[in-house]
């Protein structure tokens, strides 16, 4: 009988870790590049065990929130894993990768990924998509909050695909276009929108629903890739950007086509 009760109270004991350790982020006590405290003295402020604090940090570092550097300690991150991402910088800087490129080759992954997440993905996943979806609704007022959220909720939609090999190839993409988001985002003028859609997202794999999933995930791609064109200010003329809304309205009434070519951009 007490056997039985261990296994739920680890399980609960290792998320209250993952719990803790987001709030100290949200917070502001824990910041990119800071360094948690000694294993030995978190566990005890926490009262878990090392083991459950050693189990909790792991699942952060898989997220690509924490980094454990052997020897070292453990850090909070300052965005997602480099993993792949110099291979992909240098090749731009050697084939000129234009942004359009790099937004089609997302596309085209995860649309997909989104799909097998529908099919394959296990309540564990949409436990994680639940909270993520709830924090970037948190922080729709904070870009560069909602940013490190938004990566995270794409990163599980990876995972929830069962397919490793396709989930570190969206992994560099996604990094090297975070680098260039994170300088754009403070430009973001409606984030709700987008939270709206990650939401949607959500629900669409939470209920096994393939086609939706991919439909939904097509549409939010697009839109973003529109929306992240409007936040960089060298285009044209800053001041006579056009309003955000009004771009909303023209994509919707657009066939697919006039949002991913290359004229767009």
């Amino acid at each position: 009988m007490p056997r039985k009760k261990q296994e739920p109270l680890d399980t609960h004991r290792t998320m209250q870790v993952v719990n803790h350790i987001t709030s100290l982020m949200q917070k502001g006590a824990l910041q990119p590049g800071d360094k948690i405290p000694p294993e030995r003295e978190f566990a005890r402020t926490l009262k878990v065990s090392r083991a459950s604090l050693r189990t909790g940090i792991g699942y952060l570092a898989a997220m690509g929130v924490m980094k454990v550097r052997h020897g070292v300690g453990t850090f909070v991150a300052d965005g997602p894993p480099e993993f792949g991402k110099a291979t992909l910088s240098l090749m731009g800087v050697l084939h000129g990768f234009e942004s359009w490129q790099m937004f089609e080759a997302r596309l085209i992954l995860e649309s997909n990924l989104a799909a097998l997440a529908a099919e394959r993905g296990k309540e564990e996943h949409h436990t994680a998509l639940a909270e993520e979806v709830a924090e970037i609704f948190a922080n729709v007022d904070r870009p560069a909050d909602f940013l490190i959220h938004d990566v995270l909720f794409h990163r599980i939609v990876s995972q929830a695909s069962g397919n490793p090999i396709l989930a570190v190839l969206m992994e560099a993409v996604t990094s090297a276009l975070y680098e260039k988001r994170s300088k754009t985002v403070e430009h973001a003028t409606d984030l709700r929108e987008s939270a709206e859609a990650h939401r949607l997202i959500f629900r669409a794999i939470r209920s096994r629903n393939p086609v939706e999933a991919r439909r939904l995930m097509e549409q939010h791609l697009r839109l973003a890739q529109a929306a992240q064109e409007v936040e960089r200010p060298s285009r044209k003329a800053v001041h006579g950007a056009a309003k955000p809304k009004t771009l909303r309205a023209e994509l919707v009434s657009a066939p697919p086509e006039a949002v991913t070519t290359p004229a767009r951009h």
